[in-house]
């Protein structure tokens, strides 16, 4: 009876994810210990962070336990765990452009409010940003300060989207140039 049973390290990940499927949490750890180097390494490639590839991963492994009844077994095991770990690659990065969003916003309202440091290079640029032409100055605050795309900010601006772009590449020349003058870069 024993002869037959295969060891976990033997089980191919066929039988794993079956035993898995059926609730085996020692099978479930033995596909994750199995695969986590795996995973790892393909979230360190998108995020480029040993910090942010282990939250990654962990988070991979998390979602892996609610998804592996879903696994259809159509293809390879590692190319679906590999969309699991793409997907929660581009979640992070989402997060983290939405974090960074938050604290430029603060800094914003910081500057208005007169509690952001005289020598900030952020605020040096938006100061140098708002002398501009109107058009430019107001193409680069849409797109740039409030993070609209350039077909809404065309929308906003009554002007045609790339009017918009040819506003923005002209203001970064102008702004290149202002910047340079004033020793900022």
């Amino acid at each position: 009876m024993t002869a037959m049973m295969l060891d976990d390290s033997e089980a191919s990940d066929a039988e794993l994810i079956g035993r898995a499927r059926g609730g085996d949490r020692g099978a479930f750890g033995k596909l994750v210990e199995r695969h986590y180097g795996f995973v790892y390494r393909a979230a360190y490639r998108w995020c480029g962070r040993k910090a942010d590839a282990e939250d990654i991963a962990q988070d991979v492994c998390v979602r892996l336990g609610r998804a592996i009844r879903d696994y259809q077994g159509n293809g390879a095991f590692t190319t679906w765990l590999y969309a699991i770990t793409l997907n929660a690659s581009r979640d992070m990065m989402r997060k983290r452009a939405r974090d960074t969003a938050k604290v430029d916003a603060y800094g914003a309202y910081a500057s208005i409010a007169g509690e952001v440091p005289a020598d900030d290079p952020a605020e040096a640029l938006w100061k140098t940003v708002r002398l501009l032409p109107d058009k430019q100055r107001d193409a680069v605050l849409l797109v740039y300060g409030e993070g609209l795309n350039h077909a809404a900010a065309a929308e906003v601006m009554a002007i045609s989207e790339t009017t918009v772009s040819w506003h923005i590449h002209e203001a970064k020349k102008r702004l290149k140039l202002l910047m340079r003058s004033a020793g900022e870069v």
